[in-house]
């Protein structure tokens, strides 16, 4: 889906040198993160062959390495039970934004669109509908004039 233009640019006209260089720099960070990104995921994967390769060895002493994997595993679901907090906070501070500030803006545009319906309903029935009458009035007085030959066609 294409990005909406801002209200001064229109569709035919270039991009501005500034905008074209805060859009290269993004395309920068993008990359940046997607290489470090990658880079973090292979070294993952390296040190998890390596570990492989260090438990399948008969000398190793799997019962030491398991105690240290489960007390790695707790402190791994303390974080993500911190991170699970921090996201309900999150979470509650979006839904108290939603509720007093945008919608106090949702219902002030609503009384505002309704205003402008009854404005426009006044204006139709208090100054366009007489003018359309005073104008049939007149036409038909013009060729009512014209028909009895007073006014030339």
């Amino acid at each position: 889906m294409a990005t909406p233009l801002p209200p001064h640019q229109s569709p035919s006209a270039q991009p501005s040198a500034e905008e074209l260089a805060v859009r290269a720099e993004q395309e920068r960070q993008t990359k940046k993160m997607l290489i470090i990104a990658s880079i973090a995921a292979l070294l993952l994967l390296a040190l998890l062959a390596l570990a492989v390769y260090f438990l399948l060895q008969p000398a190793t002493p799997t019962d030491k390495i398991r105690d240290v994997f489960i007390i790695v595993v707790a402190l791994e679901s303390l974080i993500i039970g911190v991170a699970l907090i921090i996201l309900i906070i999150q979470l509650a501070s979006l839904i108290n934004l939603l509720q007093n500030e945008v919608r106090p803006i949702l219902h002030a545009t609503s009384e505002t669109v309704n205003t402008l319906r009854g404005t426009v309903q006044f204006l139709g029935e208090e100054v366009i509908e007489p003018v359309m009458k005073l104008n049939g009035y007149l036409a038909s007085l013009k060729r009512m004039l014209e028909l009895l030959g007073i006014k030339p066609k």
